[in-house]
């Protein structure tokens, strides 16, 4: 097992009509003035914004509202929302919604507390992040796990480039988290969540270095639960225990937990964005139309760890570990497919992908081929093109 440093310090608040409470945990992480950022107009008509808000006033905090943030969260939105943060003399920004929102929110954040700096040279590091202002925020999806990770996304939509930033600072003061208010969820948008759950433990399980028995079993248990109330969530998306399950399943995912002790490796997220970043697809939907692809490309380097992964999530035994390896990855890309995900790029609904976009893909998840991918097998611009093309096939 290599050395690790755990530190997850997000309050959850958990369960029904937590919303209710948004008020008393800004004010006891030291907000007074706050903005409210979200995305489109459902959590208006549902009433959350007006339950939030009233929350707010109530423990006597001033806040205003900065709607419209978008998925695959714009760079140009969050320096909008700078610009307000800024003029409201905020110190405090909550977000209400998904992932897109939170990382919206921990962007106005940073960019709010240095506003002599551009906020994309903070985001791609030109300048050091030393300090930002506390985030909070009110879940209503369950998927990228924003909620308690150290990372954040944001498409520069100028440069056609989506770029992660992973710091402390990111990390919200607490997150409201009750699984009613994902009920309205269209499906598409849950099984997208729940492929980026999933997503979010594989991409620190397929890795070299396995030495952590007990990290193992909390990723494969996590695997299993979301896999079974996915499917119950997908039936009725109004099955509050399914539900529930699904959303603590997100917050795991991603707050370290299922990766301590080595590790993890982002490739197929770095496939995904390159895919958004260009065709503005949803981020949970290009992580299962690219999978299959790395997968195969990929579990000759380590078919005993993919035939164990089938094993302990689906429970497949096979003595040969090749002939497991491939029904672990066929499982798995059943699964997505079962819950109404694309699995390759032509089912994306971006059109027909040229030869010349594939290289550009490729460039982009490489970084201009500057950058080697993956750590079970290495990766290289050409690689990246032969997963890109499979999973055009």
């Amino acid at each position: 097992m290599q050395n690790f440093v755990q530190y997850a310090p997000t309050e959850i608040v958990f369960g029904k009509d937590t919303e209710l409470k948004t008020g008393q945990e800004v004010k006891k992480w030291g907000g007074h003035r706050t903005l409210i950022v979200f995305g489109g107009g459902s959590a208006v008509r549902s009433g959350l914004i007006d339950r939030v808000e009233n929350s707010l006033t109530e423990a006597g905090i001033v806040s205003e509202r900065l709607g419209g943030v978008q998925p695959n969260p714009r760079l140009s939105f969050a320096r909008q929302g700078v610009a307000k943060a800024v003029e409201m003399e905020a110190d405090f920004i909550l977000a209400v919604g998904g992932g897109s929102a939170i990382d919206t929110a921990k962007a106005i954040a940073h960019g709010a507390a240095n506003p002599e700096f551009d906020l994309w040279d903070i985001w791609t590091q030109k300048v050091p992040l030393t300090k930002s202002f506390p985030v909070g925020c009110v879940l209503t999806i369950a998927a990228a796990g924003s909620e308690t990770s150290d990372s954040a996304v944001l498409t520069n939509e100028e440069l056609g480039r989506k770029s992660g930033i992973g710091t402390e600072l990111n990390r919200p003061r607490f997150a409201v988290m009750n699984p009613e208010l994902t009920y309205t969820l269209p499906k598409y948008q849950l099984g997208c969540g729940i492929v980026d759950i999933m997503m979010h433990t594989l991409e620190r399980y397929f890795i070299p270095n396995q030495k952590n028995q007990m990290t193992d079993e909390i990723a494969e248990g996590l695997l299993r639960v979301v896999i079974e109330n996915g499917r119950k969530a997908m039936e009725n998306p109004s099955d509050y225990d399914a539900m529930s399950e699904i959303m603590w399943c997100g917050s795991l995912s991603h707050n370290n937990l299922t990766g301590l002790g080595r590790e993890k490796d982002f490739s197929v997220h770095k496939l995904g964005h390159a895919l958004s970043a260009k065709y503005d697809a949803a981020h949970g939907a290009t992580l299962s139309a690219v999978w299959g692809a790395w997968a195969e490309y990929v579990c000759e380097s380590d078919y005993a760890r993919f035939a164990h992964f089938g094993e302990k999530v689906w429970g497949i035994r096979a003595e040969d570990e090749k002939e497991a390896a491939k029904l672990a990855i066929g499982r798995t890309v059943a699964y997505f497919r079962e819950i109404g995900m694309p699995v390759g790029l032509k089912e994306l609904g971006i059109g027909e992908i040229s030869e010349k976009e594939l290289r550009e893909l490729s460039m982009n998840a490489t970084m201009g081929g500057t950058v080697k991918l993956s750590k079970i097998k290495e990766l290289g611009v050409d690689d990246v093109y032969q997963i890109f093309q499979e999973a055009n096939n």
